[in-house]
């Protein structure tokens, strides 16, 4: 109970850090794009339609960012033996039965990253602090710490060495402003546990990402994931780039992954007594 205590008072604490960090942008833009109060489509729509929205503020990724089409999946390259050997017991949901598939999300274990990134979500949001960025998801309301200090990446994460650290369903990520509006994130160490996207595609947990943030403007921002991975890729590849609008003001739907109710669902479709007496 009182881990419990504490990552909940973490997680509010980092909740109106954001709220008061995503306030402080609107107030400091000279002219912002005005409340928009129809629903979340509609907001998107109209978004996309109202122009550069001034010049970005410098340094500075907070707000709310949405985009109203899932993200655009590239081409992967051929994959290493050993990463077709971990794919091929993969399967998703897209070309197998929910019942027969082992997608992780499907028992709401983690998305972790970065299949998170490529994950078809609508909605990421920034909150900038001191030492680094937080970066949080609309689906399962997930954040993520992406240090600026100057820290350098942990080089061998899971290895048998005794100070050796453990991977992470998120990894270990730093950043820093390449200009005054590309923000660069690196991040390995990612669990193997995580596929790389909804496909399946897999990861081993010397994967190195390469996050590149540029802010167009200041309603448009581009996102491009680069994937260098040789364990289980024949060469490094860009994964996606995608594009989102920033948001001045919306309320993002809830999209939270429910443990009991996946696994009554998933009990439901995979036990023919189950469906049978579901259909009285």
């Amino acid at each position: 109970m009182r881990n419990l205590s504490k990552k909940t008072i973490v997680g509010l604490a980092g909740v109106f850090l954001f709220a008061s960090c995503a306030a402080a942008q609107n107030k400091q833009q000279a002219e912002p794009p005005p409340p928009l109060r129809e629903g979340s489509a509609s907001i998107l729509d109209k978004l996309a339609n109202e122009g550069t929205g001034g010049a970005a503020p410098k340094h500075d990724l907070t707000g709310f960012w949405g985009s109203s089409v899932g993200q655009k999946i590239n081409q992967i390259p051929p994959m290493t033996p050993w990463g077709e050997q971990v794919f091929r017991t993969h399967k998703n949901n897209s070309e197998y039965a929910v019942a027969d598939s082992n997608d992780p999300d499907n028992t709401c274990d983690p998305l972790g990253f970065p299949r998170a990134i490529v994950f078809m979500t609508r909605g990421i949001a920034f909150a900038t602090m001191p030492d680094r960025v937080i970066q949080m998801w609309q689906y399962d309301k997930t954040w993520r710490e992406i240090f600026t200090d100057g820290r350098p990446l942990p080089a061998n994460v899971g290895g048998t060495e005794k100070d050796a650290p453990d991977p992470r369903y998120w990894g270990y990520s730093v950043g820093q402003w390449q200009d005054d509006y590309t923000f660069i994130v690196e991040t390995t160490g990612s669990d193997e546990n995580t596929w790389l996207d909804n496909a399946g595609h897999p990861h081993s947990v010397g994967i190195h990402v390469t996050e590149t943030y540029k802010r167009v403007d200041h309603n448009d921002l581009e996102v491009t994931v680069h994937i260098d991975d040789p364990k289980t890729y024949t060469k490094p590849f860009d994964i996606t780039t995608a594009h989102f609008k920033w948001i001045p003001k919306q309320d993002f739907e809830e999209q939270i992954c429910i443990g009991s109710q996946e696994l009554d669902y998933l009990k439901l479709i995979a036990d023919p007594g189950a469906r049978k007496q579901a259909g009285k």
